[in-house]
Formats: structure tokens, C-alpha cells, sequence
């Protein structure tokens, strides 16, 4: 991937869309599964507070494994696009 010459807010913004776009999956999930969670609770009337924690921490985690390649590789790529520019950015 060719480095192109890019201005400091161009830089910026990459790395604010790119932590949007890999935080969201996980976000996303945590809130489905709360939402099921929530709606579950109310239809049986078990109102169990602690009881939506566990669900939530097992749905995140498979979450970040399943998805920690395609992370990786979109933080991969914005870390070489930064460091790639960084000495037009020094002087």
C-alpha cells in the first residue's frame, strides 16, 4: 500500500473511524445481548440484577475473539499509515 502524503487532521480522522469501526461490533453486541437479556427478564419476571453480567462478558469475549484478526489488521494498517507519515510531522 503506497504511503500518501496526508495532512495531520486526515490522520487524525483515520484513527478516530478507525477505533469507531472496530469498537462498534463489540459495542453492539454487548448491547443486543443486554437488550435479549432485559426482555427476557421482563416477560418472566426474574428481575435478578446480576443475572444480564454474565451473558454480556461471555458475548464480548467470543465477540473480540472471533473478530481479533480483522482488528488487528485495521489497527495494522492505521499504525503503518501514522508511523509511515510521522516525520513529515516532527520537523
Amino acid at each position: 500500500m503506497p504511503v500518501t502524503n496526508l495532512s495531520l487532521f486526515d490522520i487524525l480522522s483515520g484513527a478516530i473511524w478507525t477505533m469507531l469501526s472496530v469498537t462498534l461490533p463489540i459495542l453492539l453486541t454487548a448491547m443486543i445481548v443486554g437488550l435479549l437479556i432485559g426482555i427476557l427478564q421482563t416477560a418472566t419476571s426474574i428481575q435478578e440484577q446480576t443475572l444480564i453480567f454474565i451473558p454480556k462478558i461471555l458475548a464480548v469475549f467470543f465477540c473480540i475473539v472471533i473478530l481479533s484478526p480483522w482488528i488487528s489488521q485495521r489497527m495494522l494498517v492505521m499504525t503503518r499509515e501514522i508511523l509511515g507519515q510521522l516525520e513529515r510531522f516532527i520537523n
